[in-house]
């Protein structure tokens, strides 16, 4: 028989960086969870990925027991880093920031094709595109 799902609750935090500070502790802390076994473990899950943004989503059970799936990191993330910069664009359409290669688009869409809604690359890489074009990073050929 399956577990009677209490609900779900998505956070984003940093690779091997998890601690009971907010929001991780006062998140699993309401719904009764072990926040220390859950950091350990999530620290441990994201080891290779230290200080990259790593959306989780943890799904409790009425039994106060859980399960977690690591997403890949927010395309916004990706994209600040593989153009290096800092953050994106407060005026994107007048003001750019970076620029990013075909080749690193198509790098970014291979990461994020999990998360995405599509299985082709090129439509990954037009998704990708417009997250970019939206941090006012331009994509050279």
């Amino acid at each position: 028989m399956a577990k009677k799902i209490l609900t779900k609750i998505k956070l984003q935090i940093r690779g091997g960086q998890a601690n009971p500070a907010p929001p991780v502790g006062p998140a699993l802390g309401q719904h009764g969870l072990n926040i220390g076994e859950f950091c350990s473990k999530f620290n441990d899950a994201t080891r290779d990925h230290m200080g990259e943004v790593i959306p989780v989503e943890i799904t409790v059970y009425a039994d106060r027991t859980y399960t977690f799936i690591l997403k890949t990191p927010p395309a916004g993330e990706l994209i600040k880093k593989y153009a290096k910069i800092p953050k994106g664009s407060g005026s994107p359409l007048v003001q750019k920031v970076g620029q990013l290669t075909d080749a690193q688009l198509t790098e970014i869409a291979k990461i994020k094709m999990p998360d995405l809604n599509t299985k082709d690359i090129e439509a990954a890489k037009r998704i990708i595109a417009g997250s970019a074009r939206q941090m006012g990073v331009e994509i050279k050929d």
